[in-house]
């Protein structure tokens, strides 16, 4: 059995125009052009390259886009400062702070200063706690983009085991709630778990986030189940090269999965767009207008 492979490019391509439409029609019938704004502290090449690429695609949907970028030693109240001020700018719906945040800047601080209504990485204690009582109107990222695979790919999941592992505040707690509101039988598991092999090949559906490279093996695959990996490692080849790879070893785990993402080009890309689609409900909720479906 060879697995079908989830094409996260096709799909996050497919929100691309829906979303670029849904903006171009917001602006001919109520003038409303959505705005982001990304806040960068320090000089992280990667991070540099992730929040180019969020403002690149904001201006190629048509939306109104601004970046700040603080040095490496900016204090924790600049930041915040700068925050408040993007809080009560109407032109700005959506803010996202990258992180990791300089050693000085309590992450915390941040997240508890931004309105969680332009909270579009959905990462503040409210949308969390909205996510968890099942009225979330922003969702992060990664997630989102998750299950917006597995309703392209698989469809219904109601009933299915589902195991996430990795706990983490960015995918793994609101991943597993999400799955939940999707009505799968959802088990979470992280690096202290018991017999984690087992608790794989229970799993109809496999979500890997432990930040582990070819962590999970292909015999710890269920037949027939489907691999979500959201793991995004580099890792050195004998001959000095580097390649990316997930946390699942991908082709033993292709060889017994029905449908598998890959790294890159499975989970990844849906990331940013769904940054935008997050972006695009707040603008809308702030103008009064009726929540999209997208």
């Amino acid at each position: 059995m060879t697995a079908t492979l989830i094409d996260g490019k096709a799909v996050a391509a497919r929100l691309r125009q829906r979303l670029f439409e849904q903006t171009a029609a917001l602006k001919d019938a109520h003038g409303l052009v959505p705005g982001l704004a990304t806040v960068l502290v320090g000089d992280d090449p990667a991070s540099e390259v992730y929040v180019r690429n969020k403002n690149k695609m904001a201006e190629a949907l048509g939306f109104y886009s601004r970046s700040h970028h603080l040095p490496a030693d900016a204090r924790e109240e600049d930041v915040l400062t700068l925050v408040r001020a993007l809080n009560a700018d109407p032109k700005i719906h959506g803010i996202l702070v990258q992180m990791p945040l300089p050693p000085q800047i309590r992450e915390a601080a941040v997240l508890d200063a931004l309105d969680p209504a332009k909270d579009v990485d959905a990462l503040t204690p409210a949308n969390a706690g909205l996510l968890l009582s099942g009225r979330a109107q922003l969702v992060s990222c990664t997630p989102m983009g998750v299950m917006l695979l597995l309703k392209e790919y698989v469809g219904d999941i109601a009933g299915q085991e589902a195991l996430v592992i990795g706990r983490s505040l960015l995918f793994g707690k609101p991943a597993a709630q999400l799955l939940l509101a999707a009505n799968a039988t959802v088990t979470m598991a992280h690096s202290k778990s018991r017999n984690l092999p087992d608790l794989c090949r229970r799993a109809d559906i496999l979500v890997a986030a432990i930040g582990r490279p070819e962590f999970v093996q292909g015999d710890w695959v269920r037949q027939g189940a489907v691999v979500i990996d959201v793991g995004i490692n580099r890792v050195q080849s004998n001959d000095g090269s580097s390649r990316l790879v997930g946390d699942v070893a991908f082709a033993a785990a292709a060889q017994r999965a029905r449908a598998i993402t890959p790294v890159p080009g499975g989970v990844g890309a849906m990331t940013i767009v769904c940054l935008m689609r997050n972006t695009l409900i707040a603008a809308m909720l702030a103008a009064g207008l009726e929540r999209p479906e997208l």
